[in-house]
């Protein structure tokens, strides 16, 4: 029989001895923080040096006192896994359980699994059809609100649709503007140089034209709008959510989709297009002032030729494209907004996660525009 002691005091200590002809480690004193504050470091050297054999039978019956850094102790000891021979109180099995249930000391061994790609893509495709299958639930429920609405429709929310008009389209023109400008500004100056090596001045008009009324011009005020009212309502649902708003609405029999969910689709839907031709309009015009300025082309000229350089079937697709757009940020938005959970962190996640899917989306859906009607209005 070998005995090892290793302590600062007789509070901790372990032996190692052979028992029915199998090596045996019995742990006994106290495993807790203010005890093992000293020796952590040198104990957890040497219990890691035991664990390498996988033979060893493990005896924590004799620890008196256990506390969750003790456990966290000899858990990464055993390398996020459980000696195949231990023994141990039931209250430190308990406490033991929790720790193979916490996700942060299971990463280590799930990293050194061989499939883990595998298995780390499988989830992400689950979480994904878990999105499609909730989103197509969400307009299934507003298409029945819409019928319902349609056939009963005293109960239409004028007042919400009004509200979340305001708030998604009025109140979003500053900044529209001020974005849509510079990048005018910054386009015509950049266009203006290159143009001036060929001679080639007046072809300004169709590059601002086609560029800022049919792709700029969309795509500014869907991704402004998606950080901004998208978040927005997201964060609504989500505090709802956490002050349980959204329970007492369901208590009081009033649908979340009619009160809540259908107003902001429709006030989004309804104001994205009138961004859209603001956008376009403040983007023109600051494209316009950059090439008086940097090739000397008239005002007047320049509003004069832009019908000509630009059929009108840009304009209705810029305008078709935003509407698109809004209804789609606003139904991700909320769909976001009711997955989240009554916390602060869920909140946070919620709402950062609504942004990045619906700025995804829109550059998605501004590809699928781009395909289809690669052949309308530019000829």
């Amino acid at each position: 029989m070998r005995i090892n002691h290793f302590h600062k005091t007789m509070d901790q200590w372990y032996q190692l001895r052979t028992k029915n002809g199998l090596p045996h480690i019995f742990l006994t004193g106290s495993y807790t923080l203010a005890a093992l504050e000293d020796i952590l470091e040198p104990l957890t050297s040497e219990l890691t040096n035991q664990a390498k054999n996988r033979d060893l039978y493990w005896d924590l019956t004799g620890i008196q006192q256990m506390d969750t850094a003790g456990v966290v102790m000899l858990w990464r000891v055993w390398k996020s896994r459980r000696p195949e021979h231990l023994q141990l109180r039931p209250e430190h099995e308990e406490m033991l359980k929790r720790i193979e249930n916490f996700p942060i000391f299971q990463s280590e061994a799930e990293y050194k699994d061989l499939l883990w790609p595998v298995t780390r893509l499988g989830k992400l495709a689950l979480l994904l059809w878990e999105h499609i299958v909730g989103i197509t639930t969400l307009i299934g429920q507003l298409v029945i609100d819409i019928i319902y609405l349609i056939l009963h429709p005293i109960y239409i929310p004028w007042r919400e649709i009004s509200a979340n008009l305001f708030r998604t389209g009025a109140q979003a023109l500053g900044i529209t503007a001020l974005v849509g400008f510079l990048i005018g500004i910054v386009l015509s100056y950049l266009s203006s140089k290159q143009l001036q090596l060929f001679g080639a001045d007046i072809f300004i008009i169709n590059i601002l034209g086609i560029s800022i009324i049919r792709e700029l011009g969309p795509m500014l005020a869907a991704i402004l709008v998606a950080g901004r009212s998208g978040s927005s309502m997201t964060a609504q649902l989500g505090v709802m959510r956490v002050t349980q708003e959204l329970d007492a609405l369901t208590v009081m029999g009033i649908s979340h989709s009619q009160r809540l969910i259908l107003p902001k689709l429709l006030g989004l839907g309804i104001a994205m297009p009138l961004l859209v031709m603001w956008t376009s309009a403040i983007a023109l015009l600051g494209g316009m002032v950059a090439a008086e300025l940097q090739l000397g082309l008239n005002y007047q000229y320049f509003l004069t030729a832009l019908p000509d350089a630009v059929p009108i079937a840009n304009l209705w697709l810029g305008l078709g494209k935003g509407m698109v757009c809004g209804m789609v940020i606003a139904l991700i938005a909320c769909h976001f907004g009711l997955r989240i959970q009554p916390n602060t962190e869920s909140l946070g996640e919620g709402t950062t996660s609504s942004v990045v899917t619906s700025i995804t989306v829109v550059i998605i859906i501004d590809a699928i525009f781009a395909i289809i009607f690669s052949d309308v209005g530019l000829t």
